[in-house]
Order: C-alpha cells, then sequence, then structure tokens
C-alpha cells in the first residue's frame, strides 16, 4: 500500500499544480483507479490509500472485484459496453464512460433500475482504432437521448492519441472542452455535461491543464 500512498501523492501534487495553471478553473479532479489489470487485492490496497473511485473495462473484472470489495467503491466502467452485456453490470456500476451508439442508450434504458450517469465517448482524433463518436455527431447524438429517463448525460470523454507531440494530445483535449462548452449552452435538462473524462497515466497533466474533471490512472498508480 506504501507505493500506492507515494504514487497518489505525486499524482494529487501534480494535479493542484496543473490546476493552477489552467484557465478552465475546475474546482475538482477526481482520479479514478484504474483496476483492470490488477488484482482485488491490489484494488483494495488502492481503497486503503482513499481512493474511492474504480474504473473497469470488462464485465467480469468489475462483477468480480465489486462482489469482493462491495459498497466500498464507486465504479466506473471505462471500456466499450457490447449491448448484449449490458444487462450483466449497467445496475452495478456508478458511471459509464462509452455511451456511443443508439442502441447502446437503447439497451441501456430497458435494463437500468436507476439513472444511469453516463459520459458520451467522442473521437475526437479520428483515429480509426479508436471507439467513439466524431465531434460533429456528438451534439445530434446527446439530443436523440431525450426520450430515455434512465440516462443522464454527465459530461464527455476522449482519449488522445498516443503520442510525445504534447501539441497534438493537448489539442483533442481543448477540442472536447470546446464540445462540452456548447452542450451546456443547450440547457438540455437530461445532459448537463459538466464533467470531463480525459488524461491518463501519461497525459493527466495536460488534460487538467485543458479542464478534465476526471482522470483514469492505473499504471502510474496501481502499476
Amino acid at each position: 500500500m506504501a507505493k500506492i500512498l507515494e504514487n497518489l501523492q505525486s499524482i494529487n501534487e501534480k494535479i493542484e499544480q496543473a490546476k493552477n495553471r489552467s484557465n478552465a478553473k475546475q474546482e475538482e479532479v477526481t482520479v479514478i483507479a484504474v483496476t483492470k489489470q490488477v488484482s482485488t487485492e491490489r484494488a483494495f490496497e488502492a481503497i486503503e490509500a482513499g481512493l474511492i473511485h474504480l474504473g473497469e473495462n470488462r464485465p467480469e473484472g468489475l462483477l468480480t472485484k465489486k462482489s469482493e470489495i462491495n459498497n466500498r467503491a464507486t465504479w466506473h466502467y471505462i471500456g466499450s459496453l457490447q449491448s448484449r452485456k449490458v444487462k450483466q453490470v449497467i445496475n452495478e456500476l456508478d458511471y459509464l464512460h462509452s455511451l456511443d451508439r443508439f442502441s447502446l442508450a437503447e439497451e441501456i434504458n430497458k435494463r437500468a433500475q436507476k439513472t444511469i450517469n453516463c459520459f458520451v465517448q467522442a473521437n475526437v482524433s479520428g483515429e480509426e482504432s479508436k471507439h467513439g463518436l466524431m465531434k460533429e455527431e456528438v451534439i445530434p447524438f446527446i439530443e436523440s437521448l431525450a426520450q430515455f429517463e434512465n440516462i443522464c448525460i454527465v459530461g464527455l470523454m476522449t482519449m488522445a492519441p498516443n503520442t510525445e507531440d504534447e501539441d497534438t494530445i493537448r489539442n483533442v483535449f481543448r477540442e472536447l472542452k470546446n464540445l462540452q462548452q456548447e452542450i451546456v449552452k443547450l440547457n438540455l435538462p437530461f445532459a448537463p455535461c459538466d464533467e470531463l473524462s480525459m488524461g491518463m497515466s501519461n497525459d493527466y497533466e495536460i488534460a487538467v491543464e485543458e479542464g478534465a474533471t476526471f482522470v483514469r490512472i492505473g499504471t502510474a498508480l496501481v502499476g
């Protein structure tokens, strides 16, 4: 646990420094400990270190860890979710970070027994290898979700390209922030869209500088 505490302290310091450099003026940045490749014991260590937000990208991983950790964590599903697996996990998670198609929204609304906090995934970089809606598709997609009483669009999510070019990374995050602000101005009751889920172990400082309110950190935190 000592190593996770040390990692978390370093990450929190860097987040605070990035917030001070940011023009976004976000009050809080939530660290999601991505536990998808570590054991339940390691996830327990993260909780003992004070991390209550855990992220998984497969139904099996989320269900297994939640059954052992129970109600000590807030659960984020950060991977692509197949429609046929919605019923397995949708009532077990607190946030879904990968809503990217109407058929998935239909299945979520059908299976959910509570309001599901969803991030719409945007493929801002336009890379074929990444999931998510193209930037110009995001607002029409969100507007089409008004009929679903069990879905609340709390924000947008994206992943930056895997590159050393900080300007490229920054531009992706900045474009997502600009898109989020456009959606906020629409004043949609089912889509407050106040949050931005962006930034991982190698680029979370840039993400915070550009307005991230949730960062998804695995390797740099829990190994």
